[in-house]
């Protein structure tokens, strides 16, 4: 059987080749919903004929924004792709306007939505975008089109052979999908993936997850909107891979328990919050298990693959196992083997202590623009490296430029931006994509990325500083939830700090004081101490001209709907400079 060459052509190929039962699964008014390898791709075709009815042709885009993943979206992607059609996901946090910029921007003919909340926004702005023709829900809203409709149009399966045709004229080469990238400043730039983009990209990352074909659990709640979570949604249908999508955020805990998932993705961040909220419950022990817990934990931040701190540290770390992470393993489903690691700069403890657990995180690397991936770990025959984003997949080359920014070429890498032929060519010269990463490649060929070279910044001083490097490092305390370097042409780096108020609160409680708001932390002098001693011992890491001298504790929490950070967990730096500039102003007068 010929290999994928199109997006389609993987479901095809599944279904063909080894279908499966529980291809997709959404839970449904707490009931999990299975949809097979053959009814994923009989409603496909379904919604390829209807919105061939409905007039949609070859370059036709189709937008798609959802709060949370689920089967209805996957079935709209793969149907609009037969047609040649392009759909154009968009995140559904961001605001009714940025809805408008990119619904005209990129021209979307329908409209397909998850629920109330979104559509609300879409009524909020309809009346900007005169070349919408429609908006289809998921959820069954009133005033709004359902879903079902689209479908019951292309219920007559005598039209197929006209599908089959369309679907035989779509080139590797043609674009797919235009996804606009959230970014940490300025408008969304429509990046362009074509077929093979994507496709090669899955082609090579599937040799670098370990997913026994045809009986691989994941639970997938990184948003599809996301060529991350999305391009390995194509990944795990290449592998038989059953895919549960969690409910939500907030419900993971409960889904992984219930689903008991082999594979899941991560961002940093999620791990972060895992990791601490482990954490504080092994400090509510007493006696000898906290003891132990402790033990077991200082042993998993030791952690080095291969057997490299020798047979004792074995020895010791498959007693933990027994002992302590057994238990962490249970928490997050029992079965959990791999967690793939995207998006953000990962802590190495975190790589350490839950891969010390027997669920290995592999750091990965890569950008909408690149399809997404670069570079992954691989804790198989020696493609393991902690503090990397592994090696480069397959068909994919990187250099290293004099200055340290990470070239990439091949054929994971974009068309181009949308309707921006001048923001291309500043990125892609020479045929090379310049990720705007910072990064060396050592002589293992592992790639290790230091930062971004826009957020990099001088001081007054003259000296450079690579903000992320030392976030990075301040954020190991349990007591900081974010923190974000500044000192743009200042004397010395400063930080804003959001506390951690669940470890924070914790903390005061054993020594006797109350709990407090987040608001009351924030100028609070024990707590302001106890974040600067965090903060003094981050410094040690530094160079004099690195070390941050002076904090400030924002009174509210950085979230994504306030707009501190990015759907995918990354600091809009632009933003909470002016969201708290007079705190800014009183640390530098």
């Amino acid at each position: 059987m010929s290999t994928p060459s199109r997006l389609f052509d993987i479901l095809h190929h599944r279904v063909r080749s080894n279908p499966i039962d529980c291809a997709l699964n959404t839970k449904i008014d707490g009931v999990w919903e299975h949809t097979s390898s053959e009814e994923y791709l009989a409603k496909a075709n379904q919604i390829s004929r209807g919105l061939l009815e409905l007039g949609v042709r070859k370059g036709d885009k189709i937008a798609l924004i959802s709060t949370n993943n689920r089967t209805e979206w996957c079935i709209v992607d793969i149907g609009v792709l037969q047609l040649g059609a392009v759909d154009v996901p968009i995140y559904p946090t961001i605001t009714a306007e940025d809805y408008a910029y990119i619904l005209n921007h990129s021209e979307s003919k329908y409209c397909f939505v998850s629920d109330q909340e979104v559509y609300d926004k879409i009524v909020s702005i309809r009346e900007q975008c005169p070349k919408l023709e429609q908006v289809y829900s998921f959820d069954k809203i009133d005033g709004c089109a359902h879903w079902s409709e689209v479908l019951e149009l292309g219920g007559e399966t005598s039209h197929q052979p006209r599908i089959q045709a369309i679907m035989e004229s779509v080139r590797p080469q043609d674009l797919a999908t235009i996804i606009y990238t959230s970014g940490t400043t300025g408008t969304p730039k429509g990046v362009m993936l074509s077929h093979h983009n994507i496709v090669s990209n899955a082609l090579a990352s599937q040799q670098r997850l370990p997913l026994e074909q045809g009986k691989a659990v994941a639970l997938s709640f990184l948003p599809l909107c996301h060529i991350y979570e999305r391009m390995l949604i194509y990944l795990y249908t290449l592998s038989g891979t059953r895919v549960y999508f969690a409910e939500s955020l907030e419900t993971i805990g409960e889904n992984l328990n219930e689903v008991h998932p082999n594979v899941m993705t991560a961002v940093p961040r999620l791990l972060e919050k895992l990791y601490d909220r482990i954490y504080s419950k092994g400090q509510t022990l007493t006696g000898l298990k906290k003891k132990l817990f402790n033990w077991a934990v200082d042993l998993g931040l030791q952690y080095e693959p291969y057997g490299q701190n020798g047979w004792i540290y074995e020895l010791k770390l498959k007693i933990a196992r027994k002992l302590i992470f057994k238990k962490w393993k249970a928490a997050l489903g029992g079965n959990l083997e791999l967690i793939a690691s995207g998006s953000a700069a990962l802590q190495p403890r975190l790589a350490r202590v839950f891969t010390a657990a027997g669920m290995a995180v592999c750091e990965g690397y890569g950008l909408t623009e690149t399809s997404p991936v670069i570079s992954v770990n691989d804790l198989r025959d020696g493609n393991y490296r902690i503090g990397t984003v592994g090696r480069v997949i397959d068909k994919v080359e990187v250099k290293i430029a004099p200055d340290g920014e990470i070239l990439c070429k091949g054929s994971n890498v974009m068309m181009g931006y949308y309707k921006d032929q001048e923001k291309t060519k500043e990125v892609i010269k020479d045929g090379y994509f310049h990720t705007g990463d910072i990064g060396h490649i050592d002589e293992d060929g592992f790639l290790k990325i230091t930062d971004r070279k826009k957020e990099m910044f001088k001081t007054s001083g003259g000296k450079y500083v690579a903000p992320q490097v030392i976030e990075n490092v301040i954020k190991q305390s349990i007591f900081i939830e974010q923190v974000m370097v500044i000192g743009e042409g200042q004397k010395h780096p400063s930080a804003l700090i959001e506390p951690n108020t669940d470890a924070l609160n914790t903390w005061l409680k054993e020594n006797g004081d109350k709990e407090l708001s987040l608001e009351e932390m924030s100028s609070d002098n024990k707590v302001i101490d106890k974040i600067k001693s965090e903060v003094d011992i981050a410094n040690e890491q530094f160079a004099q001209w690195e070390k941050v001298k002076k904090i400030l504790l924002t009174p509210d929490v950085w979230s994504v709907d306030s707009g501190h950070l990015t759907p995918t967990m990354k600091l809009r730096r632009k933003i909470i400079s002016n969201k708290y500039n007079h705190l800014i102003e009183r640390i530098y007068k």
